[in-house]
């Protein structure tokens, strides 16, 4: 606390706080705004910032207004690579974003969630790398997509890949999953994207 007691107290972060920093955090480095190096020193001043003048200069230069969401990516091709990083919380990404040619996901004992029935699709072929240790990684599908593991090493993890039987939709994106996955579990979940 500072010695001034006409000072304004010191706030407390909260898990949620730290939470929302991480998130604005990897929208961030996927998009290029920042390179793995800063992303990493940022996360590690994210998950010990014990204060919300701690966290907010981690990201007051990747918003224009304080609290705001960052916007989506503009329309036009898609990119060529979207990393994805995170260690001991979640990384998720839903609702409508654009899909790269190739995802790479990092993590190390996370909850991911990648969703990709609203996603926009800028090629018939995604390809996930994966370097996956601990937690798990759930993959929600849309009638018509199509998961490939044959290229993935797993090790220590379980796989739980089907197919949605009930979906006579003809193919129109190819979900390739190579890498590595250790100690961990990933799984599908079919939805309906007009649900």
């Amino acid at each position: 606390m500072p010695a001034d007691p006409l000072s304004s107290p010191v706030l407390r972060a909260s898990d949620a706080d730290r939470d929302r920093v991480i998130e604005l955090l990897n929208v961030a480095v996927a998009d290029g705004r920042l390179d793995p190096v800063e992303f990493d020193q940022r996360l590690d001043a994210a998950l010990t910032g014990r204060t919300i003048a701690a966290l907010t200069p981690l990201t007051s230069d990747l918003v224009a207004v304080p609290g705001s969401a960052l916007p989506l990516p503009a329309a036009g091709p898609p990119a060529e690579l979207l990393t994805l990083t995170g260690r001991h919380g979640s990384v998720r990404r839903d609702g409508r974003w654009a899909l790269p040619y190739r995802l790479a996901l990092r993590t190390a004992w996370c909850e991911v969630l990648l969703d990709l029935t609203h996603a926009v699709r800028g090629a018939p072929e995604l390809v996930i790398e994966l370097r996956v240790r601990g937690g798990d990684v759930e993959l929600v599908l849309a009638p018509g997509m199509v998961v490939d593991a044959n290229e993935l090493s797993v090790r220590h993890s379980q796989l739980a890949i089907t197919r949605d039987t009930a979906d006579t939709t003809p193919e129109t994106l190819h979900v390739r999953l190579v890498g590595r996955i250790r100690h961990a579990h990933l799984s599908t979940r079919w939805q309906n994207p007009h649900r």
